[in-house]
């Protein structure tokens, strides 16, 4: 089993559909996740987490994840939790970001658990070293 394409599958696949939520339908996202001032902003995180989510997922299907591609799934992952924690409890954003941050947190620790076997190196070769 190749654990680093799949996960990056899963968050590549899970920030893809939250990306694209707000920019398919902003009312529902609004409804769970409360009123925002700034709507541009919104949809300029949204295309973001968008285009990195599908970046992670093609990674993950080409069986391509280079430690570049991990980073950015833990650091991307890492951040967005910070924001949605830190925000969250100081009561600028919903306490339902508290489920995403969880998320985060869970997609970290797959990361973590996946180690460095089947790592793509830039030489092409995948890392062979149990991890």
């Amino acid at each position: 089993m190749d654990r680093l394409s799949l996960i990056s599958k899963i968050q590549g696949a899970y920030w893809a559909i939250t990306g694209i939520w707000p920019l398919v339908h902003m009312p529902s996202f609004l409804w769970v996740t409360g009123p925002k001032e700034e709507l541009w902003l919104v949809r300029t995180v949204s295309i973001l987490i968008t285009v990195i989510g599908l970046a992670l997922l093609a990674a993950g299907i080409k069986k391509r994840v280079t430690p570049e591609i991990k980073w950015l799934g833990i650091g991307g992952a890492a951040g967005l939790g910070f924001i949605d924690v830190y925000y969250s409890l100081n009561d600028v954003i919903r306490n339902v970001y508290l489920l995403d941050a969880v998320g985060e947190l869970v997609l970290i620790l797959l990361w973590i658990w996946a180690g460095q076997r089947g790592l793509v190196t830039t030489s092409g070769k995948a890392h062979s070293q149990h991890g």
